[in-house]
């Protein structure tokens, strides 16, 4: 039977484009159980991979351009389809052993089975392996990196349902479950915190939740009771029809002293009515072992740690410094922490990169680490001057990524194995000679490219560790960026390890020489910053160094540099800038009342003290500069872009229910499957919610994504009535 996509296929594609691009397809396959009726077939027919996958900001499908356009049907053994050129796909059989599909045709193909059903129903698809997959057309999220714990519930139709699987690397395994009630958990994705003995925990926990109904839930409650606590109620968050979600709740209660673990009873209530229980353990530990901390993220309201390896104690009592330390792929950030031993005056503090495979801790991997950094140093009360910053393999890379992007956070860095860029060890490709298309998607990679922003890294120490025989992140990698340093770095150190390979025990990442390397640098204060030099590609991903703020581009995208000296006697700054059209000085270490000189790209602009002390704004124009004034309207680091850069700030999906019965079953396909992605990415949780119950007085400061158009979302007016761009049926 042909699938007769709604709307929902054809715009669901850009979102498959864009996760393209953040996406590492690995994938294994443990065998399934026997399965439930309706049941998932044994025969398949499959598709070898038909374009271009991977780290490709473009990537080509031909399969998914059928679906899109509304043209593609349900395939048979020996059906073919057209690729580029006169090259043909196509279709073959394929037998699951043991309940799994495996196949080289599988290392991102296609796998469809019909599954046939004597009545409608809601079943819960459990399957690990794809990269997602199409329900009757409508997309779902998919498992990859195969850790088993992705379950959504799905619309089982009376006849021939269509089950479309892109596979990841190799091998898929999926079956249907019946759900035992119309709100489940799913506790095989779950975010905990451990609790100190002694003390009464005020924390929270993350859990999954599946509404296994075609209507929205809006009447839950989740309870948790802690041991022998009371239980404390936390509403659930509105739940789409046949959404999974990770909700945030409370967790209260006494932390006992003399056992290594809690219970906790969790149970969904509507109404007083219990509709589904489960028990869980948490650990406990003492307060100088290494443990779990939790915290609700500002960026989508969702519960994350970061793992802590408290500081001993020091004689002087001194504010104790903080080590940010980055894991590696496929690690948790608990088992990152647990490779260090504890350090006199320095707490290592691991976060997670919203899951052990995240965004490569780049994009929401590095919101995240700034943000555990905030957040550990305001509960640790640490020197923010001694923030060291290291990491191994992906970690390796996210020191420096994360090291380059905020230059002035940071007193030293020590990558281990740490690979440069997506562009030399990742796979990902820049075209020869970029057409004007190519030139816009490579600009929006800009802020992935180390050795263009490198000159960043002269704000503090460098350590470079590798192991000489690393058959995982070859020690080029390593070499490459020492040869680069050297070309213009002065506090810089290299270790290679003799024989060592990629990992080399405890000691490639808690290398005692290393931190004997960050504990001599210290962060200068800000006063004492007598010249800024700063390269961004974007002030929305990193607009501050010291006392300079890029606030707007030129050319969005393309690299911005500056380099500017004060003399606080003369009261004066001078500098160069490339691409920049706003910026401001932070004059605060300058004695107020007399004028302020600025001399800027050979011109010069005589300033007024600010009247409230602190930030002068310069604007350029016509290729001169002027004195303006702040404005929360203009564009600027607050609000930015790109387009990625929308998902956050607790940013809720609005979908639309005005439309045709095929928009608006897109729309809210659309929606609950980018909250699915952000959920299994990066450990997320959304607010999906209908136009018509959506207030955007009640939440003014949150980002909101619009799923329709004009004539079919009931936000729209609201939102964008006044907006130049207009979009309609």
């Amino acid at each position: 039977m042909p699938i007769r996509p709604t709307a929902a296929s054809g715009p669901a594609l850009a979102l498959l484009l864009t996760s393209a691009m953040l996406a590492v397809f690995l994938a294994g396959a443990p065998a399934a159980d026997t399965p439930a009726l309706p049941a998932i077939p044994e025969e398949a027919v499959v598709l070898a991979r038909l374009g271009t996958a991977g780290r490709n900001p473009i990537p080509i499908d031909p399969l998914e351009a059928l679906i899109a356009s509304g043209k593609w049907s349900a395939p048979k053994p020996g059906d073919t389809i057209d690729l580029a050129g006169d090259r043909k796909g196509k279709w073959d059989s394929l037998r699951a052993k043991n309940g799994v599909f495996q196949s080289q045709a599988l290392f991102g193909g296609y796998l469809h089975v019909p599954v046939t059903a004597d009545r409608h129903r809601v079943m819960i698809l459990e399957a690990a392996g794809h990269v997602h997959a199409y329900i009757n057309g409508e997309p779902r999220a998919g498992d990859v990196y195969s850790h088993g714990y992705v379950r959504v519930p799905i619309l089982v139709k009376k006849g021939t349902n269509d089950l479309l699987f892109l596979v990841g690397r190799g091998s898929l395994r999926a079956k249907l479950v019946e759900p035992k009630a119309e709100a489940v958990f799913n506790l095989a994705d779950t975010t905990f915190p451990d609790l100190i003995a002694g003390t009464k925990a005020q924390t929270w926990g993350g859990v999954v939740v599946m509404n296994t109904t075609s209507e929205t839930v809006t009447d839950l409650t989740l309870r948790a009771a802690v041991g022998d606590s009371a239980a404390v109620a936390t509403p659930i968050p509105s739940l789409p029809p046949l959404c999974v979600r990770k909700v945030a709740f409370k967790l209260e209660g006494e932390a006992p002293v003399d056992r290594d673990k809690v219970p906790v009873e969790l149970q969904i209530v509507r109404k007083e009515k219990t509709i589904d229980r489960a028990k869980i353990d948490l650990g406990v530990r003492k307060p100088e072992q290494t443990h779990r901390c939790t915290f609700v993220s500002a960026i989508d309201g969702s519960v994350q740690y970061y793992g802590l390896v408290p500081a001993k104690p020091t004689e002087d009592k001194a504010k104790p410094g903080l080590v940010l330390t980055l894991h590696g792929a496929a690690v948790e950030g608990i088992g990152q922490a647990a490779a260090y031993g504890a350090k006199p005056g320095l707490h290592i503090v691991a976060p997670t990169n919203r899951r052990p495979y995240g965004f490569d801790w780049e994009d929401w991997g590095r919101l995240d680490a700034m943000e555990v950094l905030e957040i550990a140093q305001k509960e640790l009360g640490t020197d923010p001057r001694l923030t060291y910053l290291t990491g191994h393999s992906m970690g390796g890379h996210g020191t420096w990524h994360v090291g380059v992007t905020y230059p002035d956070r940071l007193a030293a860095i020590g990558p281990s194995a740490g690979w440069i860029s997506m562009w030399s060890y990742a796979g990902a490709r820049r075209p020869e000679n970029p057409n004007p298309l190519q030139e816009i998607f490579l600009r929006c990679a800009s802020p992935s490219d180390t050795l263009a922003l490198s000159r960043n890294y002269l704000h503090h120490g460098v350590y470079i560790l590798h192991g000489e025989k690393d058959d995982n992140v070859p020690v080029e990698q390593g070499r490459t960026m020492k040869k680069h340093l050297e070309g213009f770095h002065r506090d810089l150190a290299y270790h290679e390890q003799p024989g060592a390979g990629h990992w080399w025990g405890n000691e490639c990442v808690d290398w005692p020489k290393m931190f004997e390397f960050l504990r001599k640098h210290t962060i200068p204060e800000r006063k004492d910053v007598r010249e800024v030099e700063f390269v961004t590609a974007s002030p929305g991903v990193s607009a501050d160094c010291h006392w300079l703020t890029i606030d707007a581009q030129t050319h969005p995208m393309k690299f911005s540099k500056v380099t500017v000296k004060i003399d606080p006697e003369k009261r004066l700054f001078t500098g160069k800038t490339e691409n920049v059209a706003r910026m401001s000085l932070d004059v605060a270490m300058l004695k107020p009342g007399e004028a302020i000189a600025v001399e800027l790209d050979g011109q010069k602009v005589e300033l007024p003290f600010p009247e409230k002390g602190g930030r002068v704004w310069l604007m350029r124009e016509k290729e001169k500069w002027a004195l303006t004034k702040p404005s929360a309207a203009l564009k600027g680091p607050h609000r930015y872009g790109p387009f990625r850069e929308a998902f956050r700030n607790r940013m809720v999906f609005v979908y639309g229910t005005k439309g045709t019965a095929d928009e608006n079953a897109w729309a809210l396909a659309k929606a609950r499957f980018d909250a699915e992605t952000f959920w299994y990415r990066g450990n997320g949780s959304v607010d999906v919610v209908a136009d018509t119950a959506f207030d955007p007085k009640s939440e003014p400061d949150r980002n909101v994504i619009v799923y329709g158009h004009s004539e079919s979302n009931a936000a729209w007016k609201a939102l964008l009535g006044d907006s130049p761009l207009q979009v309609k049926r």
